[in-house]
């Protein structure tokens, strides 16, 4: 009976409850599958956007303080026979990805629609050919002159100056265009390659501010950089071998750790590590727009 009301307490309130300090529950090794090692390594990626819009929720495994002390005890070859890093280094990957699919998208939502492009371009080959004009019909001012054909020179120079009416109102109609054209709209809008979130490039200083120390691009800039460390640190050596990945839904993984330096082929696609993990772009942790 108690073994049942402790499976029912477990599934309404998380296994992670039911495990913290001051229960009865019995105390997991530090190479239970249930552990969680990005916590026991460093920061779980649960842990960083807490009461953000990119809030994960709470971490469907268990964060221990005592097995995360027994962790940061052990000598260097004790940990390097665990080897948590390589899993610490793929919940890094599967967070840095999903960010850089999210600024990808959004790059593509402030861009032209098809119809602003066509227009874009009948206003640049209008004003080129405006250009072209008003200097032919200038050299042709001035022949007319040199010969005295003054009233010939005069009707001419008329042209000239329609013509570069013309022109400015096509580039009055250029810049508006560029102005207003996409999503962005008159916001002038860009995307943070850092965290995906919108940017103004009206946004005066302060708001700057307020972004780049916000808590949700920290925590993409803290994620990014520990995800470029781990890929040099963990270059050129070889995976362990382990009868059961951890946290791997059937399906996504081919049955061991990949060659090549790669933590396997099958995970969603086929590639490993490597792809986009840093820091992209010239928006920069810290920089301006």
């Amino acid at each position: 009976m108690a073994a049942e009301q402790r499976k029912l307490l477990e599934q309404l309130m998380g296994e992670q409850l039911m495990s913290a300090q001051g229960t009865r529950a019995p105390q997991l090794a530090i190479t239970d599958p249930k552990v969680c090692r990005s916590y026991l390594i460093g920061t779980c990626p649960h842990d960083l956007f807490t009461n953000t819009k990119q809030d994960f929720g709470p971490c469907p495994k268990v964060h221990n303080e005592g097995l995360k002390a027994e962790y940061e005890a052990a000598d260097a070859e004790q940990k390097r026979k665990w080897a948590f890093e390589f899993d610490y280094l793929r919940d890094m990957q599967k967070y840095v990805d999903e960010c850089n699919r999210r600024i990808d998208g959004a790059q593509r939502r402030l861009e032209k629609t098809p119809d602003e492009i066509r227009q874009t371009n009948l206003l640049l080959k209008q004003i080129g050919d405006l250009s072209k004009t008003i200097s032919n019909g200038l050299l042709e001012v001035s022949i007319l002159g040199e010969e005295g054909s003054v009233n010939m020179a005069v009707t001419e120079f008329f042209k000239v100056k329609q013509a570069k009416q013309t022109k400015e109102d096509r580039e009055r109609e250029l810049k508006a265009l560029s102005d207003t054209s996409g999503p962005s709209g008159h916001q002038k809008l860009q995307v943070c390659d850092v965290c995906g979130a919108y940017l103004s490039r009206l946004d005066n200083d302060r708001r700057l501010a307020d972004h780049f120390y916000g808590k949700m691009h920290l925590g993409y800039a803290q994620m990014r950089k520990t995800y470029e460390q781990l890929q040099k640190e963990l270059k050129g050596r070889a995976p362990p071998q382990r009868e059961h990945p951890v946290d791997t839904p059937r399906g996504e993984y081919d049955g061991g750790y990949g060659d090549r330096g790669g933590y396997g082929r099958g995970f969603r696609g086929g590639g490993g590590f490597g792809g986009r993990g840093g820091y992209r772009g010239r928006g920069g942790y810290g920089g301006r727009w």
